[in-house]
């Protein structure tokens, strides 16, 4: 009840400050904010915000498109869908600017060079878009997010009168090198990233397109320029806050190269085992072909059931084959169809399609998984040989 009633105060005040006018004096700044990476997954990336500071009418306000709720309803299968709406949000600068000083994330702004006309398009638009009829968009990570939307709002206030150059000697890079830059290979979620989206991401990205992300927002407004004019956009730049959060450390015995190297290990024990004596374990046959079916499963449903553009293509499912989940009957069996040898070589083949695919760029797979793909191979191996050799 207290919440709703802040709440409603909050709008109450937020409601009447804009009823006023939306002119700004002509001493006004218009500025983006930075935001450094935070502890967490969905915080590694930044984050970008748009401050209207005006003393003359007292205002001090940061939109940011970054606004989400948890309780909305079907949000976790609306994610998982590519369905999610995102939403503008507005604060107060100093609440804004002291929540990012308590999670211990860098802030750093930049004043832009803009007119008076365009000052107040770009303020009237935010107001306008603050609306609830307005607010709320469909979220992209790549193409519509927190930070595209600030390259989007700029675009609108100057009618697309900015160039936004590139550093020099700029390499554009692939999408999935870009959100690599932010995370540490050897962590569950960056090889979750790995798993779940396709070879669509290893496309190299344009210099405009490098602006999904805020740190890129961020290196890029301090080259823009004005095409009629060459002035810069970006007439000061200073750093609010300049504490870094010290990144969190994963145990490397937690990591996914230790743990998938382990099970690798187990996988080539066992298989050195049952070779010498000509013995088939069968319930680690059992386990490999669940997991790599479950694992094939869900990124054919992220493919093809979801409006996720980045999980098209996934490459993945040449190790990760859903087919598997329907021929575990046949390790069952003490002597299995013909054809199911035949699909063993299949899968074998599906294995070296993926070594082809890493080596030549078309899809970068997860480093963390290299030694249980090593040692699935070797085990779809044997089981040819045994297969063959009627081994019990």
């Amino acid at each position: 009840m207290l919440k709703k009633l802040l709440f409603t105060f909050l709008l109450l005040i937020f409601n009447a400050a804009f009823s006023q006018t939306n002119i700004l004096s002509p001493n006004a700044e218009i500025s983006i904010l930075t935001i450094g990476s935070g502890s967490s997954l969905n915080d590694a990336f930044g984050h970008n915000a748009i401050r209207i500071k005006d003393a003359a009418k007292n205002l001090d306000l940061t939109f940011d498109y970054g606004r989400y709720d948890f309780n909305a309803p079907n949000f976790y299968l609306n994610f998982a869908r590519g369905k999610l709406n995102y939403a503008i949000g507005v604060a107060e600068y100093y609440d804004f600017l002291k929540f990012y000083k308590w999670q211990q994330r860098r802030v750093d702004e930049q004043v832009l060079n803009l007119t008076q006309i365009q000052k107040e398009t770009l303020y009237n638009y935010l107001v306008n878009n603050y609306k609830p009829e307005n607010r709320d968009y469909l979220y992209d990570f790549f193409y519509d997010n927190c930070a595209t939307k600030i390259k989007d709002v700029i675009n609108i206030a100057t009618n697309n009168a900015v160039e936004f150059n590139h550093p020099e000697n700029f390499e554009p890079k692939t999408f999935r090198t870009l959100i690599q830059e932010k995370l540490d290979w050897n962590t569950w979620g960056s090889l979750g990233i790995d798993v779940a989206l396709g070879s669509v991401i290893d496309q190299k990205a344009t210099p405009v397109e490098h602006m999904f992300l805020p740190s890129y927002i961020h290196t890029f407004f301090k080259l823009a320029t004005f095409k009629n004019n060459q002035y810069p956009l970006v007439k000061e730049s200073k750093t609010i806050y300049n504490q870094n959060l010290a990144p969190s450390s994963l145990s490397f015995f937690l990591s996914p190269l230790f743990i998938f190297g382990l099970f690798a290990l187990i996988i080539l024990w066992v298989t050195y085992k049952d070779f010498k004596m000509q013995h088939r374990t069968n319930s680690l046959d059992v386990v490999l072909f669940v997991l790599t079916g479950v694992v094939g499963l869900g990124i054919l449903l992220l493919w093809f059931a979801t409006d996720h553009k980045a999980t098209h293509q996934n490459y993945n499912l040449l190790w990760a084959c859903a087919l598997n989940l329907l021929v575990i009957g046949q390790l069952f069996r003490k002597t299995p169809k013909a054809w199911f040898i035949k699909y063993l070589k299949f899968l074998v083949i599906l294995l070296c399609l993926l070594t082809l695919h890493w080596s030549i760029g078309v899809q970068m797979f997860a480093l963390g998984l290299l030694p249980f793909l090593v040692a699935l191979g070797i085990r779809y191996l044997f089981l040819i040989q045994c297969y063959k050799n009627k081994c019990l």
